[in-house]
């Protein structure tokens, strides 16, 4: 503007303002002096507002006495970004703040790396966020403040506890695991040897804790890390420390071997060729290894493993452990499918190679190798139909209860015979368990309530020095009722999500087809199968069943 000149003065720091009175064209204020700085080349220094409107002052003043003199003032300067490092606690970040200069110098990655160094940040730097930052200053306005974590420490990673590794196979996975026979064939009938560990066989070895990974702090402090612990080696019955080596535990008596929740231990075993009218029942304590058959009407109960090398008809046959039949199980059934003469009840899971008329009842899984028919299995696992590496084994006309994924080939027949699998079971324990906890923390939650008012009242108030003590257990009180429900909030929590897992992983897998005549249940929701169906998989869903075509080659 006429009369106005805008300088920076011989440091390049400062901006300048000069106002000839005689050769303004208009009266000028100070927000026409703000805007002209605003439009002018100097528009990024940090103007000083109040020498603009000092300056305005001297200008309204010499109007008033005519005084036609040069006005001179300094008005804005140059201000360079500025920069602060903070080092979080515990020193595993650093952050570094920017507030965008006024016309100032943009500083460097270099630079920054310096500004840190400076500040003790050696390690753990990021050069692609400090580019980033530098980046951003391009494009920012003066005063904006600009934030970025821009070093990372690495915590330490605790060493992991001592491992337990077993050097023999229980019965049933050796049974699951068909034995390699030459180089590239497998022998599908050869299911691995049931044996029995002699006195002093290797069982189990305790591996060592990991030492873990150090970790160092952006000021390149190490922070170390902590050891994995030993877990403790507790022989289980039949089994005892090696004299030679602390981490080994072995056999103490010639038996069956058992690996479970981290507890290895041998059964004494009972082994005959077959069990019949001439042997008569057996009841042991201790697993049963009957290499033969077993005929009807005979028992087997065993607080051990049962393990049959070859066929069961119309028996009874209950284990403390598993229940392995190597070959199959035969039992009649009347026509309501009420009552079976062939019945098997485990503790563990249940593995047969083919069946049919059985009563399976077990708290683990149910394996089929190939095919079984009018039985009904109550499962508190899954259910597998074929083998365990590729599932194609056929199932007909069956009642399932299970709480698990259900996997077969195929699943019903062409006549359209019925087969059910109901997994409300396993469910509604989950639902009753889920609403005991939540009556309980309803309760729990209102009391919690009722005495923190009535404690905030008592603390607010004067207390007698021998009432104190009284007052210090109602707290102590207070605060353990209060520990109580935070942890009963986490078990409900955990509750919560039991119960979506346990729906997410209900399913029905048929790798060949799908009959009419199938139902799969989850209390009041039902599908059933119309129409014969092609590889399918049926899941539970957005609060119901859905089918899914499986398209990929087993």
């Amino acid at each position: 503007m006429l009369g106005i000149s805008l300088k920076v003065d011989s440091t390049d720091t400062y901006l300048d303002i000069e106002i000839e009175p005689a050769n303004l064209e208009s009266v000028i204020d100070a927000k026409l002096l703000f805007n002209i700085i605003k439009d002018s080349e100097f528009a990024d220094f940090f103007v000083f507002d109040e020498n603009v409107i000092d300056l305005i002052s001297h200008y309204k003043n010499a109007i008033a006495n005519n005084d036609n003199s040069l006005i001179s003032q300094r008005i804005g300067e140059r201000r360079d970004t500025e920069i602060k490092c903070i080092i979080t606690a515990g020193e595993l970040t650093a952050e570094l703040t920017l507030i965008v200069g006024y016309a100032g110098k943009i500083p460097s990655v270099d630079e920054l790396i310096t500004i840190l160094n400076q500040a003790g940040v050696t390690r753990g730097v990021s050069t692609k966020r400090l580019q980033k930052l530098v980046e951003q200053l391009d494009h920012s306005s003066p005063g904006d403040i600009l934030f970025d974590t821009v070093a990372q420490g690495l915590p330490p990673k605790a060493g992991s506890s001592s491992k337990l590794q077993p050097l023999v196979q229980n019965a049933l996975e050796r049974i699951l695991t068909p034995q390699a026979k030459g180089n590239q064939r497998v022998d599908m009938r050869n299911l691995g040897a049931v044996i029995c560990v002699k006195k002093g066989a290797e069982l189990l070895r305790r591996l060592p804790p990991s030492e873990g990974r150090h970790g160092f702090t952006v000021t390149g402090a190490q922070i170390k890390a902590k050891p994995g612990k030993w877990l403790k080696f507790r022989p289980g019955d039949g089994t005892v420390i090696s004299d030679h080596d602390e981490n080994l535990l072995i056999a103490d008596i010639t038996g069956m071997p058992k690996f479970k929740a981290s507890k290895m231990w041998v059964d004494d075993v009972f082994i005959c060729k077959g069990v019949n009218v001439g042997t008569g029942n057996i009841e042991y304590d201790g697993a049963v290894l009957v290499n033969g058959d077993v005929t009807e009407n005979m028992k087997i109960i065993s607080t051990g493993d049962v393990t049959i090398n070859g066929f069961v008809e119309s028996a009874y046959i209950q284990a403390g452990g598993d229940i392995i039949i190597t070959e199959g199980a035969m039992g009649k059934v009347n026509e309501a499918m009420t009552e079976y003469s062939t019945t098997l009840v485990a503790q563990g899971s249940v593995h047969i190679q083919h069946g049919q008329g059985l009563n399976i009842k077990c708290n683990g899984n149910v394996s089929v190798g190939r095919q079984l028919a009018y039985s009904q299995i109550e499962s508190k696992g899954k259910v597998t139909v074929g083998a365990a590496d590729k599932p194609n084994g056929n199932i007909f006309s069956c009642n399932v209860k299970c709480c698990g994924q259900f996997i077969a080939g195929t699943v019903g027949a062409v006549s359209g015979s019925n087969l059910s699998i109901d997994f409300s079971e396993g469910f509604n324990r989950l639902l009753e368990r889920k609403d005991t906890l939540d009556d309980l923390l309803k309760q729990i939650s209102q009391n919690n309530h009722r005495h923190m008012e009535r404690m905030n009242i008592i603390n607010s108030k004067f207390v007698p020095r021998d009432m104190q003590s009284r007052v210090d257990e109602a707290n102590q009180l207070y605060q353990g009722e209060t520990q109580l429900l935070n942890w009963l909030h986490h078990k409900a929590k955990e509750m919560h999500q039991a119960k979506e897992k346990y729906q997410a992983n209900i399913q029905m897998i048929a790798n060949k087809k799908v009959y009419p005549g199938v139902t799969i249940k989850l209390n009041n929701r039902t599908w059933r199968a119309d129409r014969e169906y092609d590889r399918s998989k049926v899941c539970f869903a957005d609060h119901q069943w859905q089918l899914e075509p499986l398209t990929s080659k087993m």
